[in-house]
């Protein structure tokens, strides 16, 4: 008869279904996994630069966030 499926048929179509369920697993696991190495990659740089324009010991500042220590506010200059 016509439109019927073979046990064959639905075996192959049931293979090709898992296959696909396993690789879009897969897919799906090493996108989050990127992702995560990702953010911890991009934190560590935007530390570093953030320290890089930091003043140092000596410098001009007007609060803590532009030295790499603290700001001494009597005589604005980082410690």
């Amino acid at each position: 008869m016509k439109g019927q499926l073979s046990a064959e048929m639905l075996i192959l179509i049931a293979v090709i279904i898992a296959v696909v369920a396993i690789a879009a697993t897969r897919l799906i696991s090493t996108a989050q996994d990127s992702s995560e190495e990702i953010d911890i990659q991009s934190k560590e740089m935007l530390d570093m630069s953030d320290n890089a324009v930091k003043g140092k010991a000596g410098d001009f500042c007007t609060k803590d966030t532009h030295c790499v220590g603290t700001c001494n506010d009597a005589i604005n200059e980082c410690n």
